[in-house]
Formats: C-alpha cells, sequence, structure tokens
C-alpha cells in the first residue's frame, strides 16, 4: 500500500507542476486588486456555451490564488465550456484564513457581477446556463454562494429569489463546518474565516452551507475517498444534513483519489469532473 501522506504530496505537486495559463479577458467586478474575473472562451470556437463559475481553494488564504486554478480552468475550456475564474479577497497575509465579511462580500458582488461582465468580456458565454464549481475553501463558497436566498433574513447578502444557476459542482469542498472543525481541516481555518472561535456560533448561520438547506438548488459533491486535507467524512456530513432537510444532494466517491485530481488535468479524476459539470450544463 502506498503511503497516503507521499501520494498527498505527489498528487499536489503534479496538480501545480501545470503553467499558468493566461485568460482570454478579464474584467473588475470591483475596485480591489483582487476584485476580477478573468474569462476563458471554449477552445472549440463555438459561439454560445454555457458558463462555468470557477472558485479556486487554498483555505480562504492570501498565498493561494486563482493563477493555480488555471490549468483546470482551460482543461473545462477544451471540453466546450466557457469559464469565469473568479478571484476574491482572502487572510490579510501569511496563513491567516479569509477575511469577514470581505471575503463573502466579493463573492456576493462577482456573482451578482458575472452575466453582465461575460456578456462584454465573453460573448460566446450563454448566461442562461451557468454552473457554479469550485474546490476546497473555493466549494464552500459555491455551495455558499448557491445558498443565498436562503441566508438569514437580516444577511447582507440575502438574495429575494434563487440564483440564475444550472447547479453547483462542489470540489471537495469545506462544506459542514462543524464536522471540518471536529476534524481541524486546514489547521482551524474554519474559525479564522469566522473571525476567531468566540464569533463561530454567531456567524456560521450566515456562512456554514450545511445550515443553509434545502436550496432548490442541483448539486453535485465530488470527493475522493483519499483525501487527506478535506476527508469525505466532511462531504458526507453535508450530504447528510441535506437529506433531514429534504434535500438530495449527488455525492460522486472517487477510490483511491486525494484533494488535488479533482483540479489536475493529467488526472482521470479531473475528467469526472468536467463530466458532472456537463451533466448539469448541457
Amino acid at each position: 500500500m502506498p503511503d497516503p501522506a507521499a501520494r498527498d504530496a505527489a498528487e499536489e505537486a503534479s496538480a501545480f507542476s501545470h503553467p499558468a495559463v493566461a485568460p482570454d479577458a478579464s474584467a473588475a467586478y470591483g475596485a480591489h486588486p483582487d476584485q476580477v474575473v478573468d474569462f476563458y472562451a471554449p477552445r472549440d470556437g463555438r459561439q454560445s456555451a454555457p458558463l462555468v463559475v470557477a472558485l479556486h481553494g487554498g483555505a480562504w488564504r492570501a498565498p493561494y490564488d486563482r493563477q493555480h486554478l488555471t490549468p483546470f480552468v482551460d482543461f473545462l475550456a477544451r471540453r466546450g465550456f466557457a469559464v469565469a475564474n473568479v478571484e476574491y479577497r482572502r487572510g490579510r497575509g501569511g496563513t491567516v484564513a479569509g477575511r469577514w465579511p470581505e471575503t463573502f462580500d466579493d463573492v456576493a458582488a462577482a456573482l451578482d457581477a458575472v452575466p453582465d461582465l461575460a456578456a462584454s468580456a465573453l460573448p460566446s458565454a450563454d448566461p442562461r446556463r451557468i454552473v457554479l464549481t469550485g474546490h476546497s475553501a473555493g466549494g464552500h463558497l459555491a455551495l455558499w454562494a448557491a445558498a443565498r436566498h436562503v441566508l438569514p433574513p437580516d444577511s447582507p447578502w440575502r438574495l429575494p429569489v434563487p440564483p440564475a444557476l444550472r447547479g453547483v459542482v462542489a470540489l471537495a469542498p469545506i462544506a459542514h463546518f462543524a464536522r471540518a472543525v471536529e476534524l481541524d481541516v486546514c489547521g482551524g481555518a474554519v474559525a479564522e474565516l469566522l473571525g476567531g472561535e468566540a464569533e463561530m456560533k454567531q456567524r456560521a448561520p450566515f456562512a456554514d452551507p450545511s445550515l443553509l438547506l434545502p436550496t432548490g438548488i442541483a448539486t453535485t459533491v465530488v470527493q475522493g475517498r483519499a483525501d487527506l486535507v478535506v476527508p469525505e467524512p466532511v462531504a458526507e456530513a453535508y450530504v447528510e444534513a441535506a437529506a433531514e432537510a429534504g434535500e438530495t444532494v449527488g455525492l460522486t466517491l472517487l477510490s483511491d483519489v486525494g484533494h488535488f485530481p479533482l483540479i489536475d488535468p493529467s488526472a482521470d479524476a479531473c475528467a469526472v469532473v468536467a463530466e458532472e459539470v456537463a451533466q448539469l450544463a448541457w
């Protein structure tokens, strides 16, 4: 049996070995340098394609930006999708995870702006066929963005109606905060995202996807069973919470797959992800 830690390290190295892919266009959705969306046109030249909106991971921490997701984004573009790669404000430096409320401000603003930005920057994108995806912390943000219409009434991010999405494909998402805290996912990142342990109870109802159910949005979670970064029990806890709320969430479990192959174009798991996106987009 291969050493799990060694396999995880090899998978991470493979995912980060691909050179960054430059976008076809970029557009700002705010004044901050991180408030930007990069657009990738479908590589097959089609004039109308579903738009995949992608949110990168990295435990909501500053060193991990959208650049590491560009090989995956390009992979989707080569599969015939138009893609929007969203940047957002993360921790203010070092190992601090996220900013409250700026991380959520940005994701909400970006998702609200993307249809109009795409109409100008990427005319081949069809705003009537939007699929939201995200990896790890980005998977959390994707699930959260799809649930804004069920946020508490006093939330500044609440939408009056469900977002116009074909669905969500969340990749190894940090989708259930209580379970993630129990497992110390990403070294206390959940507490940091919410502003500290003292703030968690108050802010979790505004940020934890497992508390924002049901959404009525078609949702699929793709999870590697050998994931050491965001372990399988986190995804299972979210799916169970959805079931308890009366909603069915698809769960695709990949044997002998860790955290990073889901966004690695050289891994078979990445093709599975593209197929899950296609099932919702087309």
